[in-house]
């Protein structure tokens, strides 16, 4: 079939989903309907609120079309050039773009696209090195690390011995030499560097001459700083380290979806370990929305944007520090910082779901050797990625922190958040989510 006929057919799909729907019965047309005004509610949600949830940004519209084409409808198993599949010749092409462009982007030599999930691209390096019951180390969920580092909850934290690093209690950041005596005394397999609560530059050499040390492989998780890293505000982990993951949905303002890079004498047992370790087939609208992303974030636009997140971030963390809130870390290098609520007389849930009323979405957060649980949290955690893509800058950002600071200091009262959240939906109508 050429490209006309495929044209051609695509002008009468229309007509034809519309004939499949008036043949079903009222109800399961009602119920469709219900589920696509959910889906709408959502956007109108998203538009008529500000998200500070440094794990969520807003992709463009060609990430978003792609997301949703045909081409999510291929089943195909393998790697270009091996799947257990016929008629691949397209997605490989597809699925190959993007791992050049991610190749490109952070300069690696291999590159895995197909995990679903940054959860999922860590349980794959664990599957290709890992024996179960093999040492691993990563950061305590209270310091800053991810359920997937090894959280007694999450299947890392059951399928191997943990021997969990924190930070510094009162610098509140990595303390190189104590990881280094744990690494020694514990000879771990695998130390596992990287966070989703950590606001400080990280040092991945010195990460990695504690792994040499210590005999062990260094995976570093850049779920959340990895829009940073392709614009060179952050170092960059791929000359240190064995094994590298990360998210395309956070600050590289992608789809959702996960990666792998790793040194090339890695790359086949990571793809081993991804299919059919972890996975079968990869969704292939997926892996075409990342390749965009990847591309995207190799332009000056793309720079600049993650400039100004890194200001808006440090603008708001100085900010709530001049009107006495403690910021852990005492401020930030990154896209986020994590708000000490103690001295408030709120939990970080108490906050999150008083700011959720007036439209501002955060994430309720634990602080260093917090004693509550995360579910409750001593504080909340702040990211500008969103609110940076929807065009705010730093007098933007600071007057949003004065907001947030009214709704804590009058969180009984439903007034004061009426009048915040009205300003709220001024300031998402002068800033909507971009199209572009």
């Amino acid at each position: 079939m050429n490209y006309r006929t495929c044209s051609f057919y695509s002008l009468i799909s229309f007509g034809l989903l519309i004939f499949q729907l008036n043949a079903m019965e009222d109800g399961t047309l009602l119920q469709i309907g219900q589920m696509q005004q959910l889906c709408k509610d959502e956007e109108c949600r998203q538009q008529s609120t500000l998200s500070l949830v440094a794990s969520e940004n807003h992709a463009p519209g060609v990430v978003l079309e792609l997301l949703s084409s045909r081409v999510g409808d291929k089943t195909a198993e393998g790697t270009p050039g091996k799947r257990y599949y016929e008629d691949c010749q397209i997605v490989d092409e597809i699925e190959s773009k993007a791992q050049t462009w991610c190749k490109e982007l952070f300069g690696t030599d291999h590159a895995n696209v197909q995990p679903h999930s940054g959860s999922q691209a860590n349980i794959s390096v664990y599957k290709a090195v890992l024996e179960p019951g093999d040492t691993i180390m990563g950061l305590n969920l209270s310091g800053g690390g991810h359920l997937t580092h090894g959280y007694k909850g999450n299947l890392s934290g059951q399928m191997y011995k943990v021997i969990p690093y924190n930070v510094d209690p009162q610098s509140e950041q990595f303390d190189y030499d104590t990881i280094e005596r744990l690494a020694l005394m514990h000879n771990p397999k695998l130390i596992v560097a990287g966070a989703s609560a950590y606001s400080r530059t990280i040092d991945f050499a010195k990460f990695a001459d504690i792994a040499k040390k210590s005999n062990a492989l260094l995976l570093v998780d850049i779920a959340h700083i990895a829009g940073l890293i392709a614009a060179k505000l952050h170092p960059s982990p791929v000359p240190h380290a064995d094994f590298i993951t990360g998210t395309t949905f956070k600050t590289l303002r992608g789809p959702h979806g996960g990666f792998i890079l790793c040194k090339k004498e890695y790359a086949q047992a990571i793809d081993k370990a991804v299919m059919p370790g972890t996975q079968g087939s990869a969704s292939f609208n997926k892996i075409a929305a990342q390749g965009i992303c990847f591309k995207l974030a190799q332009t000056e636009r793309f720079k600049q944007y993650q400039h100004q997140v890194i200001r808006n971030a440090q603008a708001m963390a100085q900010r709530f520090k001049e009107l006495g809130y403690r910021i852990v870390a005492d401020g930030t290098d990154t896209h986020l910082f994590i708000v000490d609520l103690q001295s408030q007389g709120i939990t970080g849930k108490q906050a999150a779901n008083e700011l959720a009323q007036s439209g501002i979405t955060v994430t309720k957060s634990t602080i260093p050797y917090d004693t509550k649980s995360p579910l409750i949290g001593s504080g909340i955690r702040i990211g500008t990625a969103a609110i940076t893509t929807r065009g705010l800058d730093k007098q933007d950002s600071i007057r949003l922190v004065d907001l947030i600071d009214t709704v804590i200091h009058n969180h009984d009262k439903a007034d004061s958040i009426k009048t915040v959240r009205e300003i709220i939906q001024t300031i998402c109508l002068k800033h909507p989510i971009p199209v572009a």
